[in-house]
């Protein structure tokens, strides 16, 4: 690399000829030329359309469902951006706002949006659909055969575009169909083949087999052809059968109201979501709707969620608590013992303390599960014992507060180290030389101290165990079962106890409540935060 060398001569004669050595620019500086160019230019147009290209596909999803005002908000903040990026200089503070605002918003502000929508509502198994469909749905899945209802082979075809038909032969007439979703159609004889009871060949359609018919279940228990009198249809049961079905319940659009045909039983829409007999039968499934406060409610009405709840939260707290305590504990001494002057090996010693920080926590509670596992876990090889680490409740909260402490400690060893070797030694020694004893030089001057640095991040590891969610997933699955048999485990943490009311919760999944649950969670960890951080205010006059 060669150095520019400009001569400079001064206009004071008392000065003499100076020589300044101008460094070349850096790599950086060049790069901003380059970039600043016609290739800047060049880049900044295509990256404007790449999101223009997809400002267009998300406009046209949206356009498709009828979001008119989620659409209209797109296009007016892709004009906005394209705007922004294309004037002059003037607006260089905004164009590094934007991006950093979008993303706030996409990946924080609208899930939590969207997480306080779903906690008033009753988003669950059975009230996963809109109304409409529920309507539907109950109309599909309650037909039942009725008691002179015909039978029919089934063979899957498409038609000439393309479209699932069903080949039907009436096994008591031997009559042939083709069952679309319009209606039954007769086959002629002459351009039809039956073989063995079902339609091998028909002119215009396709018999579907072997591959063809894999996956097709689903989209099968769907289809229903009717058959010309009212209210009966004929839907497939597996690959090769098909039968006449007549509802069972009847549905009246002017009422909003299903009719049990046989016992002549009125089921009502009861306003939260689901058709409801006088004696309190519902019929499934339901819909989604709003239900106001109901999930916080159960909360603190239903025992079957309070009592859990409560159990939860204290251990939560406790396993929060703990493993701060032992981490910032053992963390602490490891810096102070490692910290001492003249001791052999010192960086080679921080190093090997480092490790278990630097492999993945999620890998290492894996690991762990293992090692502590009763039948073949090596922990109790090793030590020659039967201890049931991970599935008696008592013990299987040690492991989880035991192996916390193996993922943690080497976090506050390094925080605790750089806070320690901050601290003025003009400090200790003053103590030392007015006659103070080490126990009260680490109690009235380094600890003070050290919490001044270390105090918010005690909060934020209190936050971060509160919910730590792999480290007793992956450990303990929140098990083993606890007393009450509830879904919530005995070292399930609220995260996990979230997790399971979310999906194995009842009859499934329970989103309402989850949701409800999470929002409750956020406010115990602001309100111990907000506590926290205005205590450790008082450190401050330390400084």
């Amino acid at each position: 690399m060669t150095t520019v060398i400009a001569t400079v001569t001064t206009t004071d004669l008392t000065a003499p000829n100076t020589t300044v050595r101008v460094p070349p620019p850096s790599l950086v500086s060049r790069l901003v030329g380059f970039f600043s160019g016609p290739v800047g230019l060049a880049l900044k147009i295509g990256l404007l359309a790449v999101v223009n290209a997809l400002a267009v596909w998300a406009l046209s999803i949206l356009a498709a469902d009828g979001k008119w005002v989620a659409a209209a908000v797109l296009v007016a903040a892709t004009i906005a951006i394209d705007v922004l990026y294309l004037v002059p200089r003037r607006a260089i503070p905004l164009k590094f706002l934007v991006p950093g605002t979008i993303f706030l918003v996409c990946f924080q502000l609208l899930p939590i949006a969207y997480t306080v929508g779903v906690a008033f509502t009753n988003w669950s198994t059975g009230h996963n659909l809109p109304k409409s469909e529920a309507i539907t749905a109950i109309q599909r899945n309650t037909l039942a055969p009725p008691p002179d209802g015909a039978q029919y082979t089934m063979t899957p075809a498409d038609d000439a575009d393309g479209n699932l038909v069903l080949l039907l032969v009436d096994d008591e007439t031997g009559v042939a169909y083709v069952g679309t979703e319009e209606g039954l159609t007769e086959l002629s004889a002459g351009t039809t083949t039956v073989s063995g009871g079902a339609v091998t060949t028909a002119e215009g359609y396709t018999p579907l087999q072997g591959e063809e018919l894999a996956g097709l279940d689903q989209q099968l228990s769907g289809f229903v052809v009717p058959t010309g009198e009212e209210d009966h249809f004929v839907r497939a049961e597996g690959l090769s059968v098909a039968i006449e079905l007549e509802p069972t319940f009847r549905y009246d659009p002017a009422a909003d109201t299903f009719t049990n045909v046989d016992t002549g039983t009125v089921y009502s829409d009861d306003g939260k979501g689901s058709y409801v007999s006088p004696a309190g039968e519902e019929i499934e499934p339901g819909w989604r709707t709003y239900v106001g406060l109901d999930n916080f409610r159960r909360i603190v009405d239903d025992p079957t969620v309070r009592d859990p709840f409560f159990r939860v939260f204290v251990w939560t707290v406790a396993y929060a608590t703990l493993s701060v305590l032992f981490t910032f504990s053992l963390g602490l001494f490891l810096a102070i013992v490692l910290n001492l002057p003249g001791l052999r090996f010192q960086r080679l010693q921080r190093s090997l303390l480092v490790v278990p920080y630097a492999i993945p926590a999620f890998l290492m509670v894996l690991v762990w599960a293992g090692l502590l596992n009763d039948d073949f876990g090596i922990v109790n090889k090793v030590l020659g014992t039967d201890i049931p680490w991970l599935f008696d409740a008592e013990w299987a909260k040690v492991s989880a507060l035991l192996v916390n402490l193996w993922l943690g400690f080497p976090y506050f060893f390094l925080v605790c180290t750089g806070a320690l070797q901050a601290i003025p030694s003009e400090l200790t020694e003053a103590a030392r030389v007015d006659g103070a004893t080490a126990r009260q030089v680490f109690r009235r001057i380094t600890l003070p101290l050290l919490l001044v640095a270390v105090a918010p991040l005690l909060i934020a590891s209190f936050a971060f165990n509160f919910n730590n969610f792999g480290a007793i997933f992956l450990l303990t699955g929140g098990g083993p079962q606890a007393e009450d048999q509830s879904i919530a485990g005995a070292t399930d943490i609220l995260i996990s106890y979230t997790y399971k009311l979310a999906f194995a919760a009842g009859k499934g999944q329970d989103y309402g409540l989850a949701s409800a649950v999470s929002i409750i969670i956020f406010f115990i960890v602001g309100l111990i935060s907000a506590i926290s951080f205005s205590r450790s205010k008082a450190l401050e006059n330390l400084r």
